[in-house]
């Protein structure tokens, strides 16, 4: 790399949960990063994005999925391994509220470590991450999709994607800064590639000035694409999120990302890595894994490179998730409705004319506006 440039190290889901929990609340943690210690610390910027606010707060915000959190003492073991930068704009920072973002922003301020893609209402969460280093200037800019964290006004909260707004900002980050790396959390969880709409709208992010786009959120690795001379990464998986529940599986498999960003260029490795499996914490892929890995990137790049090929693989995802979609369509939900239904005893209550009401309140804009309004009041 020359001499002049940036190493900036990037991963995904940092959610230290269970027996991770463990180990930070014991001081134990090399336990977490053991071999990717090195990569770490030689980054000049390390930015891994922390998945639950850090606080000890007991109210829940009410929403679907579950409402994650972790010790404030978190921070104590990213410092350790050399992180310097936090992404904070996903879908489980606000699940303790107000009171656990603002914990986490406290506790990230008091180590040191710097923070991106939230704010106390959405003019903040919007503001980029810039550092100069080596006489380059970057810019960071991170946003989500938008579940139950983001803002869209005078509320604390996640920076939203919104392709309009993020254009803008992205264009005014290039017009401060000789680099913008743009980091998305979105995507359909335990699916390993983007939909044509992800990829639609990340090479717009490239268009609209980014050097680099980088995914996270849905829990397994994806590949990769260079557009327009730009990487755009479509999900590095987890980093380090241990769950009982996940052994040997996708779940288990990731990878961390370096950018070598120099005035004219961004290079590029990717390192990957085991993470809570029967250890919890993250160790470096052995030389037979790194091959199964590589020939896994390899078949997802080249299905990523060919648009129809793509929509094939997201047309059959839709079929996958068809009969979970329609239950959450159907006005009664729980497992003894969906045990009837699976078995034909029940019949949908979504006639076909109401699924072209449906429909067309969420596939028209206009629609769309007045429906999202009026159910978050």
């Amino acid at each position: 790399m020359n001499k002049q440039g940036i190493k900036v190290l990037i991963t995904g889901d940092f959610c230290p949960v269970n027996r991770v929990e463990d180990l930070i609340t014991e001081g134990d943690y090399r336990l977490i990063f053991n071999d990717l210690l090195p990569l770490i610390k030689e980054s000049d910027i390390a930015i891994t994005n922390l998945e639950c606010p850090l606080t000890r707060a007991k109210v829940k915000t009410k929403k679907t999925g579950p409402n994650l959190k972790a010790t404030v003492k978190t921070t104590e073991a990213l410092i350790f391994a050399g992180f310097n930068l936090v992404s904070l704009a996903n879908n489980h920072i606000m699940d303790y509220g107000e009171l656990g973002l603002y914990s986490t922003i406290e506790a990230c301020a008091e180590s040191g470590i710097d923070y991106v893609g939230v704010g106390a209402n959405l003019h903040e969460a919007r503001k980029p991450y810039y550092k100069e280093i080596n006489g380059i200037r970057l810019a960071i800019i991170n946003f989500c999709e938008n579940e139950w964290s983001t803002t869209f006004g005078v509320t604390p909260g996640a920076n939203p994607i919104n392709p309009v707004v993020n254009y803008y900002d992205i264009k005014e980050a290039k017009a401060n800064a000789d680099h913008v790396i743009v980091i998305v959390h979105g995507g359909h969880e335990h699916y390993s590639l983007p939909s044509p709409r992800m990829q639609e709208t990340y090479r717009f992010f490239v268009d609209a000035g980014a050097s680099a786009v980088v995914g996270h959120h849905s829990h397994c690795y994806s590949g990769y694409e260079i557009y327009h001379d730009s990487p755009i990464f479509y999900s590095l998986g987890n980093f380090v999120f241990d769950w009982n529940k996940k052994r040997n599986s996708p779940w288990n498999t990731g990878y961390a990302l370096q950018l070598e960003v120099n005035l004219s260029t961004i290079n590029f490795s990717l390192h990957p890595y085991k993470q809570g499996d029967i250890q919890p914490g993250v160790m470096l892929l052995n030389k037979n894994e790194k091959e199964e890995f590589g020939n896994e990137i390899s078949r997802l790049n080249n299905l990523i490179g060919n648009k129809i090929l793509l929509q094939q693989q997201f047309d059959g995802l839709a079929v996958r998730l068809k009969s979970s979609y329609n239950s959450y369509l159907e006005p009664f939900n729980n497992w003894l409705f969906g045990v009837l239904r699976a078995r034909n005893l029940l019949p949908s209550f979504l006639t076909h004319k109401k699924r072209n009401v449906l429909l067309n309140l969420t596939r028209c804009e206009a629609h769309r506006d007045l429906l999202i309004k009026i159910l978050n009041e």
